[in-house]
């Protein structure tokens, strides 16, 4: 902390921290950003329910080759070892 700061009070070294937020929050809607941020709408019901359904079955179908793997690993893995004698 520099000397200048040092004898800024409290409330005036809260008051440049509100004001540097302040102008981080207005820039965002002009950076590359901002058009994403201006079209952004809450989704409808129906839009949320198809996207919960879709994620799920995702994390349904990449357990289900996890599993796939790990069942292949510790099943047929070790009787082609033993095949091949070793």
């Amino acid at each position: 902390m520099s000397i200048v700061d040092e004898k800024k009070g409290f409330t005036d070294r809260a008051r440049d921290v509100q004001q540097k937020v302040e102008a981080r929050t207005q820039r965002i809607g002009k950076g590359k950003y901002g058009r994403v941020l201006r079209m952004a709408r809450k989704p409808t019901n129906e839009e949320y329910e198809r996207t919960v359904k879709i994620t799920g079955l995702g994390i349904l179908a990449i357990g289900a080759i996890g599993f796939v793997i790990y069942i292949f690993r510790e099943l047929v893995v070790p009787i082609i070892l033993k095949a091949l004698g070793h």
